[in-house]
């Protein structure tokens, strides 16, 4: 890819911190360096976000397709969809209106990666509270990426500085999340990160395999999944010619990977990689009572098109306040740009 790839990045739910984050981020001059973004969105949304920030310098440039994109710093190009009654908007309030918006400017997104329109997306947070009040039954972006672009086979990648994991279930509960532990869908995830990680220009990866047990198992002791469905597809990988090694105990693997052990883990649910992606990325300054680092994204893997993420919620609490900081924004566009431009290799 000789130019640089065209980034669509959604306002995410317009209640919440998203279209402050965006242009705090589209400020920045580091980003139009690496790629072209534009925002996904409602104008009246950012232009607010404007006003908040005491923003009079930042020009927006509305348009209807990608070709009136400007792409140029001090100009924040925005596909506008007419979504947000401001007579009836409030900041901080979970809507059907608001989940509605969101809901529409992911499905937007998703339609332009599919016709070629775009090299990648980058997508704020939503409330899953909301887009289900409007009618759209899903638990999370990473669901409706699927649906939308008929992917069967995927897998949540978490990644903050050098730490990386990818999930082999997210938003089902841990006895369901037990009970899929299977052969199957462990080597999907063992492939799925290890094509992840070539993709971010790691040419050997090694890939690190969570045990789902206590100590991984102590060779049965603690439960028999590690020896009945987790080292038979550890095998399988390596047979492919995959450098993997597990299962690991959890509570050691994520130092190791950070020590250079590993550049990705396979974790076994929700928590046993988001857990300690946010203890690394999210800190909290307790003197200044406020964030003083909200770092890490959230990458769709399997997908036929590309998918960051924001590693952090809406932030209802401090919403329309200005005060947010878009330093995982920025990461989800530099791992976005990343993603495009290495797409093609295997």
């Amino acid at each position: 890819m000789n130019e640089r790839p065209i980034i669509g990045i959604t306002m995410g739910d317009p209640a919440g911190c998203g279209p402050e984050l965006s242009v705090k981020a589209l400020r920045n001059p580091d980003v139009y360096k690496i790629c072209r973004p534009f925002v996904v969105g409602d104008v009246k949304m950012i232009e607010d976000s404007l006003r908040i920030l005491k923003d009079t310098s930042t020009k927006i440039n509305r348009i209807a397709s990608v070709k009136e994109a400007k792409f140029e710093l001090g100009t924040i190009d925005v596909y506008h969809l007419e979504l947000v009654d401001m007579s009836k908007f409030e900041y901080g309030k979970v809507s059907a209106m608001c989940g509605e918006a969101a809901f529409q400017c992911v499905i937007k997104v998703i339609d332009m990666a599919m016709k070629g329109e775009i090299d990648a997306t980058v997508t704020n947070a939503f409330n899953k509270e909301a887009i289900n009040l409007a009618g759209h039954h899903y638990s999370g972006h990473t669901e409706i990426y699927a649906d939308y672009t008929h992917t069967k086979k995927y897998a949540m990648m978490l990644a903050g500085d050098d730490l990386r994991v990818v999930h082999m279930s997210t938003h089902i509960s841990l006895r369901e999340a037990c009970d899929r532990a299977k052969k199957e869908r462990e080597l999907e995830c063992i492939r799925l990160a290890n094509q992840a990680c070539k993709q971010l220009g790691i040419e050997h990866p090694k890939v690190g395999v969570c045990g789902l047990n206590p100590h991984a198992g102590e060779n049965g002791l603690f439960g028999d999944e590690e020896i009945k469905e987790i080292i038979p597809a550890i095998e399988q990988a390596k047979s492919e010619g995959i450098d993997v090694d597990g299962p690991l105990p959890a509570d050691t693997a994520f130092s190791k990977a950070r020590g250079g052990w590993y550049d990705v883990l396979v974790v076994q649910y929700h928590d046993q990689g988001h857990i300690p992606l946010k203890v690394l990325g999210f800190v909290y300054d307790k003197a200044a009572k406020k964030w003083g680092a909200v770092e890490g994204v959230n990458i769709t893997l399997g997908l036929p098109i590309i998918r960051v993420s924001v590693d952090h919620g809406t932030a209802f609490g401090h919403a329309g306040q200005g005060i947010q900081n878009e330093l995982s924004l920025l990461n989800s566009i530099q791992y976005a740009t990343s993603f495009a431009k290495n797409r093609n290799i295997k």
